[in-house]
């Protein structure tokens, strides 16, 4: 079975994720948010009440969102859903096409400087081509790197493995077509 899935995660990286947008790194971030609690000594800002974070074609959306400045001025987000909301974000992929990243859990870290993405509980990410969804790989824990092109799927909610804890999926779609059947032969020959 370990084969099974190291196979399967190696054909999806093959498949490849395409790397973020890179426009989206020089872009201003505008958070909508109910009410903000700002700490501007210690540069942490708590925004509560359907938040809305946008930088270019990066949108991410939770209940709750906890964004702090490094001291050389990278942002980091924490952010969590409520009830049974989960914490979703969607950005559109470097490439040919119309293509986008997007994902959700019930709690979400960012981290601008590494470009990465921390995903945990109930934990998917899904690639899509315009509207129409691609590969999606689903656990407990995904941790996606969009800088290396690189993601990783653990059973628990801490990002670690544990025997016979819960268990992920993986959906990767064909990348050819079938080909097109013989055309049927004219009538009276």
């Amino acid at each position: 079975m370990k084969k099974l899935i190291l196979a399967a995660a190696l054909l999806l990286g093959v498949a490849g994720f395409a790397a973020a947008e890179k426009a989206d790194s020089y872009q201003k971030t505008v958070i909508d948010y109910g009410t903000l609690d700002a700490d501007d000594v210690k540069q942490i800002y708590t925004f509560t009440g359907d938040v809305t974070l946008k930088r270019g074609t990066l949108l991410m959306k939770a209940d709750k969102a906890v964004v702090t400045y490094t001291p050389d001025g990278y942002q980091v987000a924490t952010l969590t859903g409520g009830g049974n909301r989960k914490v979703s974000f969607r950005q559109k992929r470097d490439g040919e096409g119309d293509q986008w990243m997007e994902g959700e859990a019930e709690r979400m870290e960012y981290d601008e400087k590494a470009e990465l993405v921390k995903l945990y509980t109930r934990a998917k990410i899904r690639r899509l081509e315009g509207n129409k969804p691609s590969d999606e790989v689903e656990g407990e824990f995904i941790s996606y790197d969009s800088r290396k092109e690189y993601f990783s799927v653990r059973n628990t909610n801490t990002g670690v493995n544990k025997p016979g804890a819960g268990r992920g999926t993986m959906v990767i779609q064909p990348k050819r077509t079938e080909p097109e059947a013989p055309a049927a032969p004219a009538a009276g020959k």
